[in-house]
């Protein structure tokens, strides 16, 4: 049995499905693996690494004709989506929320597709959680990148010339990302405050030295599976109104709230920035999802009355070796988990949670 994986469209995606270090793992298994030429080379990694352990390198076309499964980071594109034949596997963040049409003409190719962005949040899931794992990074490097821009210092010095106050930083939202994000920011001396819909949020927050901002009355806003749920209009008024009065002391706003399959939420409105001081920055992570932020575009970084506005399409693309480690071994728990090695074959059992929910119907 053959994993493949082809390349990525490099404009918009550096990260890679298979790491040189996993392909022993694979192999382990009783599985081979399939590789198009150059898989690795922008991130350093030489073809020569992947052929000494143990990988088949060959073309885009022989890697989709002769693998049982094909594992990527993004939905592949039109032209490869084309050529996937019945019975093969496909793995990945497919987004099936916005390739709903692509993916149900694959699928009546009498293709297996599997999302892992629609893993159960449960304990055997965890190693396979593509989400946490690359959350936790890109809520790192959105904190560097805020600071990068902020043009004072981050932490309070005192000196003999007199002292400096440190900066104040607001996280929107405490998932993976928000709890990595108040964690990065401490260490580098920021006084830090936190929101979220969800109560059982303020404890990770407070254990982590971030200061929770209560919405009066609130109740928790929280799915079975662990995510966000959308707020009330009362509940929106009243946090609009708490963090309205919170940002007039805030230098850095770090935007994390996304709830799954749908449009960001519009926490932070243009007359929210309107009242936050001259030099303050807004990093939205939820970008790509139409932001947090009502003035974010994408790739864009919008100056509104002296307050910097910054959205990417895909922050993971500056930390990509990174990122790539951390989900290769996501997509190894999966697929080991969805071969049988004693019978050498690709198991689809249904009553298997994770199969279940990660399958595109």
């Amino acid at each position: 049995m053959f994993i493949g994986s082809v390349a990525e469209d490099k404009k918009t995606e550096k990260r890679v499905a298979i790491t040189p270090d996993l392909v022993k793992k694979y192999k382990s298994l009783g599985l081979e693996i399939n590789l198009c030429t150059d898989y690795a080379s922008h991130l350093g990694i030489d073809d020569k690494e992947y052929i000494s352990e143990g990988a088949n390198i060959l073309s885009n076309d022989e890697v989709i004709a002769n693998s049982n499964a094909i594992v990527q980071m993004n939905i592949p594109s039109d032209e490869n989506l084309k050529k996937l034949k019945k019975d093969q596997i496909l793995i990945g963040v497919l987004n099936p929320y916005s390739n709903e049409q692509k993916l149900k003409d694959t699928i009546a190719k009498n293709i297996n597709c599997f999302s892992l962005e629609l893993l159960p949040r449960i304990t055997r899931a965890q190693s396979m959680d593509i989400l946490s794992s690359q959350a936790n990074l890109a809520g790192y490097k959105a904190v560097l990148d805020s600071f990068a821009y902020f043009q004072k210092a981050i932490p309070m010095m005192m000196t003999a010339a007199g002292t400096i106050s440190a900066a104040r930083v607001l996280v929107v939202g405490a998932g993976v990302a928000g709890l990595q994000a108040i964690a990065t920011a401490k260490r580098m001396g920021a006084i830090v405050f936190a929101t979220d819909v969800r109560i059982a949020s303020k404890e990770q927050v407070e254990s982590l030295g971030g200061k929770f901002l209560i919405v009066e009355g609130s109740e928790n806003l929280e799915t079975e599976g662990g995510y966000a749920k959308e707020t009330s209009d009362d509940f929106k008024k009243k946090q609009e109104e708490l963090i309205k009065e919170t940002l007039k002391k805030i230098d850095i706003v770090i935007c994390t709230a996304l709830i799954p399959g749908k449009k960001a939420p519009i926490i932070i409105t243009k007359e929210m920035i309107q009242v936050m001081p001259k030099g303050s920055v807004i990093y939205d992570l939820a970008a790509i999802q139409g932001g947090n932020s009502e003035l974010t575009q994408v790739d864009k970084i919008i100056d509104n009355n002296g307050v910097k506005i910054m959205g990417e399409a895909n922050i993971l693309n500056k930390l990509p070796v990174s990122a790539s480690n951390l989900y290769a071994k996501n997509i190894f728990n999966f697929v080991s988990n969805l071969y049988d090695k004693e019978k050498k074959n690709f198991q689809i059992n249904l009553e298997d949670e994770i199969i279940e929910k990660t399958k595109v119907k």
